[in-house]
């Protein structure tokens, strides 16, 4: 069962008012719904999103659905549900706020369908059980994704979405228009919003570990650089020194720098940090880091003149 699938399962499962429900059938319908003068078709993949607006239609006006179970020819298993309502037409789809009290289709709903901050709620939970998926985490990035087939619906859901500070996006597609969310923490905020609480949970778990898996592994790439460059710093401080050496020997350096070069020779995969700490200790002359970089930037400048000096 993929991610999306649960998510609407769970939806089905919330207790709603009234004004709730018909907020939410409002999405529904206006996304999914073709209809004539005397009936009006559903269709939708999932057998619990079916039968709860079954439930839903029944316990709204009294109406019955006839659910007919197809087989899904869209390159995809399992099957299709289609619904079909043939009672109280035009007295649905008016309240529903999908077409005028004239019998024009609305291409956004009317304001009564979404007055309050539970309905738009409401109206957002029907949304994603007719359009709406979001990828499991554990295997995939983070994306929840509404395919929407006119640009005024798009925009109203947008808005709708950005309400609540979601950050929602809009795209063109080949056939309509898809809205987007990609942020994971925004994901998050629409499934609090939606109240899939379960669904919450295990996308927070997720998205908490590969958050931290995260963090680890870019301080473990930081410190790996770290460590390459120590090494690489190292290693150049060593070869000026034993190029001096095979050329005049450490006799030209003050005792300091000599002092550095040696214990450098002695340690040559030490940090300037801990081989200024073994000078110290084993000398007792405090040196720091950056009193050591002097040193060897004094031995780095006469190679590089003694280098200079032999083209």
């Amino acid at each position: 069962m993929s991610f999306s699938t649960t998510i609407k399962n769970e939806l089905t499962k919330i207790d709603t008012t009234r004004s709730e429900k018909i907020a939410l059938l409002s999405a529904f319908f206006r996304n999914n719904a073709i209809y004539t003068s005397d009936k009006i078709e559903l269709v939708t993949e999932n057998s619990t999103v079916a039968k709860y607006l079954f439930q839903l239609l029944k316990d709204t006006y009294q109406v019955t659905l006839q659910i007919e179970k197809k087989k899904n020819n869209n390159f995809t298993r399992g099957n299709l549900y289609m619904m079909t309502v043939v009672e109280k037409i035009d007295l649905i789809l008016k309240d529903l706020s999908v077409i005028s009290e004239h019998g024009y289709y609305l291409v956004e709903p009317m304001d009564y369908i979404v007055s309050t901050l539970e309905d738009q709620a409401a109206y957002l939970r029907g949304l994603f059980l007719a359009k709406g998926s979001i990828n499991d985490p554990k295997t995939s990035r983070y994306h929840l994704a509404f395919s929407i087939d006119t640009i005024e619906e798009a925009t109203f859901d947008q808005d709708l979405l950005n309400n609540f500070d979601l950050n929602s996006k809009i795209i063109t597609r080949d056939k309509g228009y898809m809205v987007y969310i990609k942020e994971a923490e925004k994901i998050g905020d629409f499934l609090r919003l939606i109240r899939a609480s379960n669904a919450l949970f295990y996308y927070e778990d997720i998205r908490i570990y590969r958050d931290h898996k995260n963090m680890a592994n870019r301080l473990n790439n930081c410190e790996q650089a770290n460590i390459d460059k120590t090494i690489e710093t190292a290693t150049k401080q060593v070869r000026d020194i034993e190029y001096l050496i095979d050329e005049v020997g450490l006799d030209l350096l003050d005792d300091k720098t000599k002092e550095a070069a040696t214990y450098r020779l002695k340690y040559p995969e030490s940090s300037l940090i801990e081989l200024s700490e073994i000078i110290s200790l084993e000398t007792g002359n405090k040196i720091t880091k950056s009193g050591l970089n002097h040193r060897f930037r004094k031995i780095r400048d006469l190679v590089s003149r003694m280098k200079q000096t032999k083209r």
